[in-house]
């Protein structure tokens, strides 16, 4: 700036000496130049333009640029200026941004950075639907030129940059940038004759772009969102992230308008989504299943071949052991990675977290929850190895001396390690890896070791299961170990008769895939499931009845939601009650009301009831008139003939009266089991207007619908601050 001032100076100099050049071109006459100078000394002086930080999203036939929000639009612009700080976190910090760089890095997906820009200078083309930022270098050159123009009131400025490109700064309010044609008329002189301009707006104020809202710091729940088969979740072909990044934004406007009171008093923050893909895990080169289908495919209608490949084979992947394993591995390391991070980045979070599964997400989802174990689980299944590990193991270790393990291992170079430590074949099945590496040892013979004492634990313990509340063992087709001297039964029969659990009711023998099943590293509060097949698979591998009883060891609440038209989607509650038939609950509309359509269906079947009801009435007061001539009898013999009087009339009314009768009586509460702590689990969300025409031809687009639902985004909102308190506000 002190330069440009310096050079303001010299021009003005210039300008009294010899007069202006521009101010010549513009207007001949002497009196109307001191006009205009007259009115521009008088103009508002310059000032520096606010500049707002921009990241590009390149999608295949598009590049757009986004404004970042306020709040971090000004920590961008901070760290700039006083360059305390290389990296930005940004966006609710699932995003860093690395301010030299200029570039925007996403922290809990895989993801190609993205150019970053401080932008100050927009145009927009004729065919452009909105402005578009310059590269910071042009921009910081415009700028110079408006500042002498507004300082020295010189307009119709024209730049000429090296790419060809031409602006001219016609006043504050109109200015324009002229591009080259490829190839030039000798007559064409003017830049207005060479090609349409662009009009070229000065600061974000100037152009109508809408800025997102910064969201609140505070994080008081966090929700995984498991996806279901394919790498699209829509019928955009959108991934995983994209669609999660919609169903966050809309929540995050239910919040503003559902919430609004809440949020101004700060009882709560926001509601942190993250997403969860296996599909890349499983189609990588680490398993090479996409190879082995590639050889055996047919030529033929190869684009259908290929879709099926990649999204229809992934429900028989889950149904195969190998892949299986692979998938639940997947999902509940990513889930566990996931959720260390988010912790590190928000080390005062304390809330909950909750899991959502879509389609094939939901179904592998319930089968981990089913196999999640409890603390108090997980101490006994220890204390019981540890016991088997004493009564059994060692005994049969011990039959081998040390010298006879290290010979068979290849490793009787390391005999006088161990003797110098005193150690026999027992006491080395009882140390660790960091044991043997403090003496040592290195890692190869250590992993010999160690998967030796493992190989014995497998051969004697072939596996185990629950039953009749105990923790039995089976122990290849022989007896028990006899009791250890001085106790009159065995000490893992003692034990294991002490250890009480639950039966687990969904067991790998109704046809579930028998695999090892991982522990999440935290209890789940609320397991959601969308569009989900769970009550289809749980039928066809032999459960017809879920006991009212079972819950999830780990998790206290699900909820089954699905469209009506989805035809993945299958309900859960006849499985718990079987006796009633039970009509799923209606999710209310976001807006606080049914939609008019169902309105009108709802008001014309009250309608026909209501007729149907009057119709009847009438039919029967008749019959009464005629089937009972005496006018006057007794109270005592009219509740007497009243009651032979029913017996005695037709059939048909009788039948025709059941339903009325029926619909008339309130239904007695059902109890829904403690699956979702005894509250209600299947969730219908309202079909809209144009779906009801073709239940058809809206099927597909059902089952890919939740994403951007609002009405599923308040019901999970819903559940969630619920539980913190917090109630639901009507919206204004």
């Amino acid at each position: 700036h002190f330069l440009l001032l310096c050079l303001v100076d010299s021009s003005t100099s210039r300008h009294i000496k010899e007069g202006s050049h521009v101010m010549d071109e513009t207007s001949p006459s002497s009196s109307s130049s001191f006009e205009i100078l007259d009115m521009e000394s008088v103009a508002a002086p310059y000032q520096e333009v606010q500049p707002h930080w921009f990241f590009c999203r390149t999608a295949v036939d598009d590049t757009s640029w986004l404004p970042f929000s306020r709040e971090d639009s000004e920590k961008l612009e901070n760290v700039c200026k006083t360059g305390k700080g290389v990296v930005v976190a940004v966006d609710g910090e699932r995003y860093d941004v690395r301010v030299k760089e200029r570039k925007r890095y996403a922290v809990y997906w895989e993801q190609a950075p993205t150019e970053v820009r401080r932008c100050t200078w927009f145009y927009k083309g004729d065919k452009d639907t909105k402005f578009m930022p310059y590269p910071e270098g042009f921009s910081n050159s415009l700028e110079e030129a408006y500042m002498i123009a507004v300082t020295l009131g010189e307009w119709k400025r024209k730049l000429d940059f090296p790419t060809g490109e031409t602006v001219i700064l016609h006043n504050p309010k109109l200015i324009m940038q002229y591009q080259p044609l490829g190839l030039q008329d000798e007559w064409m002189s003017s830049p207005s004759e060479q090609t349409r301009p662009r009009t070229v707006k000065r600061g974000v104020d100037n152009i109508s772009v809408e800025i997102p809202d910064g969201e609140p710091e505070k994080v008081d729940h966090l929700v995984f969102m498991v996806h279901g088969i394919g790498p699209a979740c829509d019928l955009r072909f959108r991934s995983i992230i994209q669609c999660v990044n919609d169903f966050r934004s809309a929540s995050l406007s239910l919040l503003a308008s559902h919430y609004k009171r809440a949020q101004q008093e700060g009882k709560i923050g926001r509601v942190e989504f993250l997403p969860v893909n296996w599909h890349s895990a499983l189609h990588g080169d680490a398993t090479g299943v996409d190879e082995d289908i590639q050889r055996i495919t047919l030529p033929s209608i190869s684009r259908l071949r290929h879709f099926t490949n990649d999204t229809l084979l992934d429900l028989f992947f889950y149904n195969s052991p190998t892949y299986c394993q692979t998938i639940v591995d997947t999902v509940a390391s990513e889930i566990d990675s996931l959720h260390t991070l988010f912790k590190k980045r928000h080390p005062d979070f304390n809330g909950a977290v909750s899991v959502v599964g879509h389609s094939l997400g939901s179904l592998i989802l319930f089968d981990m929850l089913t196999n999640q174990k409890t603390d108090s689980d997980s101490d006994s299944e220890l204390l019981v190895l540890y016991v088997i590990f004493e009564t059994m193991i060692l005994p049969s270790l011990s039959c081998n001396t040390l010298e006879q393990t290290l010979s068979r291992l290849g490793l009787q170079q390391y005999l006088d390690i161990l003797h110098k430590e005193n150690l026999d074949l027992e006491s080395l099945a009882l140390c660790q890896d960091s044991d043997l590496k403090d003496l040592g040892i290195p890692l190869g013979p250590r992993k010999k070791i160690l998967n030796y004492i493992k190989r014995k634990l497998l051969l004697q313990v072939r596996h185990w299961k629950w039953s009749s509340g105990n923790y039995i063992y089976i122990l290849n087709d022989t007896p028990p170990p006899p009791p250890p001297p001085n106790h009159p039964t065995s000490l893992a029969e003692d034990l294991l008769c002490e250890i009480a659990v639950d039966y687990n009711y969904f067991d790998v023998g109704i046809g579930q895939v028998s695999i090892a099943y991982p522990q999440l590293a935290f209890h789940p509060q609320t397991f959601f499931a969308f569009g989900s097949p769970i009550g289809m698979f749980l039928t066809v591998r032999g459960l017809k009845h879920i006991d009212p009883s079972y819950s999830f060891p780990t998790c206290k609440s699900f909820y089954n939601i699905y469209h009506p038209y989805d035809p993945v989607a299958y309900r859960i509650e006849p499985m718990i009650v079987t006796e009633v038939d039970v009509e799923p609950m209606l999710i209310p509309h976001h807006k606080g009301r049914k939609r008019m359509h169902l309105e009108l269906k709802d008001s014309l079947t009250r309608m026909s009831m209501d007729l149907k009801n009057n119709v009847w009435g009438s039919l029967r007061t008749a019959w009464q008139s005629f089937a009972r001539p005496v006018a006057a009898l007794p109270p005592v013999v009219e509740k007497e003939t009243a009651a032979k009087r029913d017996t005695e009339e037709p059939q048909e009314v009788c039948e025709a009266e059941s339903p009325v009768a029926i619909e008339q009586t309130e239904q007695p509460e059902i109890k829904m089991g403690m699956l979702n702590g005894g509250r209600r689990i299947d969730f219908v969300l309202q079909e809209k207007p144009i779906e009801s025409f073709n239940e058809y031809l809206f099927a597909i687009q059902s089952h890919l619908c939740y994403w951007e639902s609002e009405d599923t985004a308040l019901l999970l909102l819903k559940e969630i601050y619920d539980k913190l308190g917090v109630s639901v506000e009507q919206p204004q």
